[in-house]
């Protein structure tokens, strides 16, 4: 592997990811960063592969990158037996019926979260309406107080830090974990009591989940809720800023979707695969391999570069351009374990929020881009991205004109 300055970790890589990523996939396509000891892979075979052999590439990492925050082993970690039944407790409840009720909680949140805006023509989609939402309606599914939202938002990012950052200070380790332990100690009261008094919400069912006869530990049902609420909120609000970011910037592809909301399904299919908002997937080599050439030690961690392999022209055609009509993506699909993006990753450990962050992401556009009409950027503002894990817009400042028409549709 031929020596290269060119890092990763990087401010002008940190600034714009995808302008390296051709030359990562043709010159390093397993680059090393000796600083943290870790590969970094960016063509889609190589991603793809290690997603896909369980075996060989395991979710071991997890052990260091997210047991201390989540409090305890997810489902990631999870294989066999107890994985089947914790990921079947947690599906039930982003699937069918209780989906469709979901769908009716997101709608009625997002149009009461947008109302004061209309007034106004103005507002950060991303800090306004994303995140207080994308916290909110995940709450509710899991049967929490939505009116705690700002509390769980804030011990929440200290998880999510934890887990997203490459390479982290341990002052910002400690602040981290300090954060992870606040938002223990308000689950558990809240475990205990539903282990009393059961309701139909989702923690509920995790503290009535069984593994060999045993019920969870307060500890195994916090690290699952905190599972859940990662993998619900960080694509979700990250999603939704880029979905709209990509539609005012392709206008023409905007007013299509504007005169045929079926279209939109494959706009934010296209939007996971061009700037998917998970970019890094970490693994653990339980034995020597070679990938592209170049040998990885046994033991050692390997990111998987979504982003890059999602950019792969031996996987898309004109995988640079944004494209809703793109042939080679397959809408249908792009939700399933059978997508050809790897957005939500592949395999067994699939992201399991998949169906809900789709309901979420289709019910709040489909309110949003008839009811913000000429929908553009305000004034002054300037587009920046933040995050090589996970990645999505610091901010998106729009300005709009409320259809009377929408309003008026509106239930």
């Amino acid at each position: 592997m031929a020596e290269s300055p060119f890092s990763i970790l990087s401010e002008s890589f940190g600034a714009a990811p995808d302008r390296y990523f051709s030359r990562l996939r043709e010159q390093s396509p397993v680059h090393y960063e000796p600083s943290i000891d870790s590969y970094f892979l960016s063509r889609y075979r190589d991603v793809k592969r290690v997603l896909t052999d369980h075996e060989a590439f395991t979710t071991e990492t997890l052990q260091t990158r997210a047991e201390p925050v989540m409090r305890g082993p997810v489902l990631a970690q999870m294989t066999g037996a107890e994985h089947t039944a914790k990921r079947k407790a947690v599906v039930r409840f982003f699937t069918g019926e209780a989906l469709r009720h979901q769908v009716r909680a997101i709608r009625a949140n997002a149009a009461e979260l947008v109302a004061p805006f209309l007034t106004r023509g103005e507002m950060d989609l991303v800090n306004d309406f994303g995140k207080p939402l994308a916290v909110q309606v995940t709450l509710e599914v899991l049967g929490l107080d939505k009116r705690d939202w700002r509390r769980v938002s804030g011990w929440l990012d200290g998880v999510t830090e934890f887990i997203t950052s490459v390479a982290l200070t341990a002052e910002r380790r400690r602040h981290c974990l300090e954060r992870a332990s606040a938002l223990e100690g308000y689950l558990v009261p809240i475990i205990e009591e539903r282990r009393r008094r059961p309701g139909e919400d989702l923690i509920s069912a995790l503290c009535a989940v069984e593994f060999d006869d045993v019920v969870m530990s307060n500890r195994d049902v916090t690290a699952l809720i905190t599972n859940v609420l990662v993998a619900a909120v960080e694509p979700a609000d990250k999603t939704l800023g880029l979905l709209f970011r990509h539609l005012i910037e392709h206008p023409g592809q905007l007013a299509e979707v504007r005169r045929d909301p079926a279209l939109l399904p494959a706009a934010i299919a296209e939007t996971l695969r061009y700037t998917p908002p998970v970019q890094l997937i970490p693994r653990h080599a339980e034995n020597e391999v070679v990938l592209a050439g170049t040998p990885i030690p046994a033991g050692a961690t390997v990111f998987c570069m979504i982003g890059a392999a999602n950019r792969d022209p031996d996987a898309f055609s004109a995988p640079d351009t944004f494209d809703i009509h793109r042939s080679d993506l397959g809408t249908a699909r792009s939700f399933t374990a059978a997508a050809q993006h790897l957005s939500f990753g592949s395999g067994l450990h699939q992201c399991v929020g998949t169906a809900f962050a789709r309901a979420e992401i289709e019910t709040v556009a489909a309110l949003l881009i008839p009811l913000l009409d000429q929908v553009r950027y305000s004034p002054g503002f300037r587009y920046r991205e933040t995050g090589i894990y996970t990645r999505g817009p610091a901010a998106l400042r729009l300005d709009f004109t409320a259809s009377t028409k929408a309003l008026a549709a509106r239930p």
